[in-house]
């Protein structure tokens, strides 16, 4: 690609995003740096996953673009406006349902979800969350006080009061750790729904299946780096592996030279041989080694191939050596 229309691609992105962060450092007064130098264009409706290690900055990052942290260098703007010099437009633009569960607890679950849409200047809009409360089965909670709620029941109230003022930008910041199935599953179908809508997402999740399955692009960060922002399907596709296993009919101790052409191992205590291959090229290789075999007399009884997950290409992001990075 010329310079010309990679600069076309640049500013095509930066129209399209309702999120542009740029140059975000975030450094302690104790020395300890939590963000280094983070550069990220979020689309306007897609679902975007960041996925990181525990401590990576994932949090920290989402508290910065909502206000909550101060970045000490490094700007954020956010449907059009600059998060520190525009913070209450940027911000009614943002929904946030944060890991802790904080909430009113001598509030009611209607009382407080009212009472966040009027927070963002909202005026009253009972059908509207009406709607929010059943879709989260929480209208028949909706005159519990929130202390007397179970921990999946306050989870829902977080994510109905970061939806009561209508954000055009969701952050879901590991909204499914220590919920239930049904939750998960109530909240994936409501997160399709807004994203239908119109409505940006942008979470974080321990999930890895979560994130394979909705989102439409991946940014993995580790120790305060954004390392790889990427299509999830270019993703796989470019750092996936597809693995041809072979059960052999007796254990073999060794590979004989005359393999060394293919990207062969051995696993099961020798029962089993692994050939792993790129699906993108013309010629897998897959024909030429089964011929090898036997002429080798190599007879194995069975065959199954499999395709790396994004948590097996999640993992060997995170543990690579930094210094290959590019």
């Amino acid at each position: 690609m010329n310079t010309m229309q990679t600069s076309t691609n640049v500013l095509t992105d930066k129209i399209d995003a309702i999120i542009s962060v740029s140059g975000v450092t975030k450094k302690y007064a104790g020395g300890f740096q939590a963000l280094n130098n983070i550069n990220l264009d979020i689309k306007r409706g897609e679902i975007f996953a960041l996925l990181g290690p525990n401590g990576a900055g994932k949090t920290t990052l989402i508290s910065i673009i909502c206000g909550i942290v101060q970045a000490t260098s490094g700007s954020i703007i956010a449907d059009g406006y600059d998060t520190v010099r525009n913070f209450r437009a940027a911000r009614a633009a943002i929904g946030l349902v944060p890991q802790e569960l904080h909430t009113d607890a001598f509030e009611s679950v209607w009382a407080t979800v009212q009472f966040s849409r009027g927070l963002f200047g909202k005026p009253p809009n009972p059908v509207y969350l009406e709607k929010i409360l059943r879709d989260l089965s929480l209208w028949d909670k909706r005159d519990a006080k929130i202390m007397a709620l179970s921990g999946g029941m306050k989870r829902r109230v977080l994510i109905a009061k970061a939806l009561a003022h209508e954000p055009k930008i969701l952050f879901l910041d590991e909204p499914s750790a220590g919920v239930d199935v049904n939750l998960r599953h109530d909240m994936w179908r409501m997160v399709r729904e807004l994203r239908e809508q119109g409505t940006t997402i942008i979470l974080t999740t321990h999930y890895i299946e979560e994130a394979e399955e909705m989102a439409d692009r991946i940014g993995v960060i580790r120790k305060g780096e954004l390392i790889i922002v990427e299509d999830k399907q270019v993703l796989m596709r470019n750092l996936g592996k597809k693995q041809l296993t072979l059960s052999l009919r007796q254990p073999m101790v060794h590979i004989p030279d005359e393999l060394d052409a293919w990207s062969l191992a051995l696993a099961d205590g020798g029962y089993s041989l692994v050939y792993s291959f790129d699906s993108q090229k013309e010629e897998t290789g897959i024909a030429q080694l089964l011929r090898a075999l036997a002429e080798s007399g190599i007879e194995f009884k069975d065959l199954r191939s499999s395709e790396s997950s994004l948590e097996d290409i999640f993992v060997s992001l995170v543990h690579q050596p930094k210094e290959v990075e590019a």
